[in-house]
């Protein structure tokens, strides 16, 4: 189809008034639902030991149609956007709604907000500059230090166009573009080899990634991450005061703290924080916020995937739980209003509440002030993967830099901590929190029932008194 950025559903051969008559059909006797209507171009180049590994290039486009009544909702999805299979997914969804009569939810409020821009990355660089970019990046790391055995490095992105349209007639867009640079390099001596990572990108076009400045930066910390861990000794195990440091290390709070505050979980009753709405949960100074109003950022969106302006939402001030992250659905059965948060990876999947940008506030305590309040514990520095258990809140994440702290002095690396603990419980072990909060850089991918979305991360150097740490020392 010929797309411009202001008239999806209309060039594409469904024809706005068809899509509407349809639409209001299909959800008569609803509670809510809507035609999502999605576009989207990505690209991907891989450079992988000193050669282009992979590039792939892809469209995309497809609408789902849902329609909910009570707890229950029907979803139907095609990649044709036409008359024929709109009316064939409408004979789907609307058969929860039979036999029953809801009062149909009210559009969300129109907002002006654009937090990013409408331009298509993909028209940046051309194949070529991107080619010869990953091969300088492989040269420049190879360049910088002899121990340097492997460097992998991949530049993506994505501009995706959606519309959003309810039984009313109501008619959303947003046009959502997206960048990242990732790069990888593992160093080695005679004895053991290790990695380290960066990554970086956003809702913007590839001109501030690409540069000089930028990439070098990048491999400099990939390289001197993999240069600390080739130093570093066995991780003890025990229980030990834990300080993390700013930014990316919110990736614990958002797993092991955020998942069990969205809605669906608290309204069924399967998270451990369901049923304290204005209790202490936290520790005195520990607010936390979900804000998808961050322009450019990662996780950001000027509407969520069912039409709501995304918003700031706190989730916890001062220790006290004061709110939740909730889609349309979730917020009505609850009592409460929807706060942008309405997410679905592509038009083939049902939305459901989930994080965007994920933040603790700062405290007021100087960074070296809490690593100098440590006795015997660890400092993590950086985060790999992790597991979180959303109903009893446990949690097990590995550290990929992070080391010993003794009588208020950072020590040697240590290699295989795991930081293991309960997500409810750690937020009341928080001891002192930093004045230093930082955004990641722009490199999250947030995993919930088979769907991935981008989001963000971030918060201040902060202590935790009595983590058990998981280690491999003997």
């Amino acid at each position: 189809m010929t797309l411009s950025t202001t008239d999806l559903i209309e060039t594409s051969g469904l024809g706005l008034d068809s899509a509407k008559r349809i639409t209001q059909e299909a959800l008569a006797g609803a509670d809510d639902g809507e035609l999502f209507v999605e576009y989207r171009q990505t690209e991907g180049l891989v450079f992988d030991n000193g050669r282009l590994k992979g590039a792939n290039y892809d469209t995309a486009q497809g609408f789902g149609l849902r329609a909910v009544a009570g707890e229950a909702a029907g979803y139907a999805h095609a990649g044709d956007i036409s008359e024929a299979a709109l009316k064939r997914a409408a004979d789907a969804v609307s058969a929860v709604t039979k036999g029953y009569s809801g009062s149909y939810a009210a559009a969300p409020a129109r907002t002006n907000q654009s937090l990013y821009t409408d331009a298509n990355p993909l028209g940046g660089p051309s194949f070529e500059e991107k080619v010869k970019l990953l091969q300088e990046i492989d040269a420049y790391a190879r360049a910088k230090d002899p121990r340097v055995r492997q460097v992998t490095a991949s530049l993506a992105g994505s501009w995706q166009v959606v519309e959003i349209l309810r039984a009313d007639g109501h008619l959303v867009r947003d046009v959502r573009p997206m960048v990242r640079l990732s790069i990888s390099v593992v160093a080695g001596n005679d004895e053991r080899q290790e990695s380290g990572m960066f990554g970086c990108g956003g809702r913007e076009g590839f001109e501030r990634f690409v540069t000089a400045e930028n990439w070098q930066g990048g491999v400099d910390e990939a390289l001197r991450q993999a240069l600390v861990n080739l130093e570093a000794v066995p991780a003890p195990a025990g229980s030990f005061d834990v300080v993390l440091g700013p930014g990316w290390p919110g990736i614990l709070l958002h797993e092991a703290v955020g998942h069990g505050l969205e809605g669906d979980f608290n309204r069924k009753k399967t998270s451990a924080f369901a049923g304290l709405m204005g209790e202490r949960v936290a520790s005195p100074g520990v607010t936390i916020v979900d804000d998808g109003t961050i322009p450019d950022r990662r996780g950001s969106l000027s509407v969520d995937d069912e039409g709501t302006p995304a918003g700031r939402t706190v989730l916890i001030e001062d220790g006290i739980l004061t709110g939740y992250m909730q889609d349309r659905q979730n917020a009505r059965l609850m009592g409460m209003e929807p706060t942008g948060n309405g997410r679905r990876q592509s038009f083939a999947h049902i939305p459901m509440p989930r994080m965007t940008n994920t933040v603790m506030m700062s405290g007021d305590k100087d960074p070296e002030e809490i690593l100098q309040s440590v006795k015997d514990g660890i400092y993590a520095v950086s985060f790999g993967g992790g597991q979180v258990d959303i109903t009893s809140g446990k949690f097990v994440f590995s550290c990929t830099e992070a080391y010993r702290v003794e009588n208020g002095k950072v020590g040697a690396p240590v290699k295989g901590a795991m930081l293991i603990g309960n997500g409810p419980d750690a937020l009341t072990r928080v001891a002192m929190i930093g004045n230093d909060m930082k955004l990641d850089p722009g490199m999250g991918t947030c995993g919930k029932q088979g769907q991935g979305v981008p989001v963000g991360v971030g918060q201040p150097s902060m202590r935790i008194n009595e983590l058990t740490v998981g280690g491999t020392a003997v």
